[in-house]
């Protein structure tokens, strides 16, 4: 299947895919859900958005895509005002949320017709259009059985289809991979990888830090509604910058942790290095991890710390997140939909 690699009849001419003005989203009780983005997302980028539960991910995404108003700033999609030309954008966009929306009364076959008759695609391009959606996604040997006797995975993968049904320059993907196994989640990953290959514009939401560094060539790390950074992931760990030594403890209460850290820091080894309490113990990252880890692991022992693990190890996007942060991007914060699901569209207009 050859996806749409260039401007569409529905697409006007931008070097952009998404360009975000300090883009606000406040809602009804008055909850700033989305905090002054900006964003240039160029076509053909697979780019990201990476942040705990309640970050923002999500409310972001559904303002580009309509579903939501921006209460303040502006954002073109494909060169369309998401506020004035919101159908335009949705004619241009490929859109697959959170939870799947299949019909399970429908063939696969049938889920995917119904969306080609929703999107307008024409008659006599249907039947290639479903039979190579349906090989793209590996769903041909099912094609006239009933999701409902789909796993997960498999839903996952319609999903995708109904989504490419008019070959969408662009594709936003907000938690595609969530609740999945392992196994499917990468079947997942390689049929995004061959989307964007083909030159259509990704955009994925995921708490998954080995998904962002994975699928994506940049990506912004988001808390509480601001975009705090934004690179490549190998830049991005770059900056947190050395090795990261992680030492477990054999009881590691909270007293135990801070102790710990304490006497890392003041130990002269690691003095200006990040120090970070982890759930077994600490973490250290630096460039002389390799280096001070056995001298630190005597310090410990000195000091009254029974170590029962010791590993030096590269930098992942888990430490990034952690540096800037304070957090790991699967802790778990308050929803970031307003109460009523409603939102306060006078603000900033």
């Amino acid at each position: 299947m050859t996806m749409s690699t260039g401007t569409t009849e529905t697409q006007k001419a931008s070097s952009n895919a998404i360009t975000a003005r300090n883009v606000e989203l406040t809602y009804s009780d008055g909850t700033r859900a989305v905090r002054g983005i900006d964003l240039n997302i160029p076509q053909g980028e697979f780019f990201g958005f990476l942040g705990p539960n309640g970050a923002g991910k999500t409310t972001a995404i559904k303002t580009f895509v309509t579903l939501l108003q921006p209460t303040a700033g502006s954002v073109t999609v494909n060169g369309f005002d998401v506020t004035d030309e919101s159908r335009a954008v949705r004619s241009s966009i490929g859109y697959m949320a959170q939870e799947t929306s299949v019909d399970e009364e429908l063939t696969a076959r049938e889920n995917i017709q119904y969306a080609c008759e929703m999107y307008g695609v024409p008659r006599s391009e249907r039947g290639d259009r479903i039979d190579d959606l349906l090989d793209l996604v590996d769903l041909a040997d099912v094609a006239d059985k009933q999701p409902r006797e789909f796993s997960g995975g498999m839903k996952k993968r319609l999903d995708v289809a109904t989504a490419l049904v008019h070959d969408p320059p662009l594709v936003f993907l907000d938690e595609p991979t969530t609740g999945l196994d392992p196994r499917a989640r990468l079947r997942l990953w390689e049929y995004f990888r061959e989307i964007n290959e083909q030159g259509t514009t990704m955009f994925l939401t995921t708490q998954y830090l080995e998904e962002a560094d994975e699928l994506c060539d940049r990506l912004s790390v988001i808390q509480n509604g601001r975009l705090i950074a934004t690179d490549s992931p190998n830049a991005l760990k770059s900056q947190v910058g050395g090795d990261v030594l992680d030492i477990t403890l054999e009881d590691p209460t909270a007293e135990t942790r801070n102790r710990a850290q304490r006497v890392a820091r003041n130990s002269g080894l690691v003095e200006n290095d990040t120090i970070e309490r982890t759930d077994e113990g600490i973490a250290i990252t630096s460039e002389h991890a390799r280096q001070a880890g056995t001298d630190l692991l005597v310090a410990l022992r000195d000091a009254g710390f029974t170590v029962t693990g010791f590993d030096v190890r590269s930098t992942t996007l888990d430490d990034v997140f952690l540096a800037i942060t304070g957090e790991t991007a699967s802790e778990e914060t308050a929803d970031e939909d307003g109460p009523d699901g409603t939102v306060q569209t006078e603000v900033g207009r």
